[in-house]
């Protein structure tokens, strides 16, 4: 395995090889929006952010800035060594069911308190999902979660051979 060589980070940009590992939720006001069939899914300035070394951040928004009308819960459940245990949600819109595509920890470790009764989204099937504006890009991988902008510098773990990163 060859060692990793992190994208230099232009300015204004920040370097997820900066990140801290372990993980650390942080508070954020970005406009974090998701849009799908023309409805607003989500929409807030009140986000807590999740930030990983190699990883794009991931956004968690609270319920009442969710149409959590749209939301069931599903049955799959995973396990974050730092985060504790995850449920997930289907989201349905306008006839159009996405499985799997939100989670949240109901019980968060201490660490990671505020992002209780906090809700995060895949991007990859919604129409849109926005971060100040700008569309993003899903982090690759069929696990990963993050939301990748312009104002970061790589590479992320889930492109191809990130694997034991």
């Amino acid at each position: 395995m060859r060692p990793v060589v992190p994208d230099t980070a232009r300015p204004g940009q920040e370097s997820v090889w900066d990140y801290p590992r372990p993980a650390i939720a942080q508070r954020s006001d970005r406009h974090v929006l998701i849009e799908h069939r023309g409805v607003t899914l989500a929409d807030t300035r009140h986000s807590v952010r999740t930030i990983e070394t190699s990883h794009p951040p991931s956004y968690y928004i609270p319920p009442s800035d969710i149409l959590m009308s749209a939301l069931r819960r599903s049955t799959r459940q995973s396990f974050c060594e730092w985060k504790g245990n995850a449920v997930y949600y289907d989201v349905e819109i306008a006839g159009d069911v996405l499985r799997d595509i939100a989670w949240s920890y109901p019980t968060p470790t201490p660490a990671f308190a505020a992002l209780r009764d906090h809700i995060a989204f895949y991007a990859t099937p919604f129409d849109g999902c926005f971060v100040d504006g700008e569309r993003v890009i899903p982090q690759p991988g069929e696990f990963y979660g993050g939301w990748i902008t312009a104002d970061l510098a790589g590479p992320f773990k889930g492109e191809p051979g990130s694997r034991y990163w």
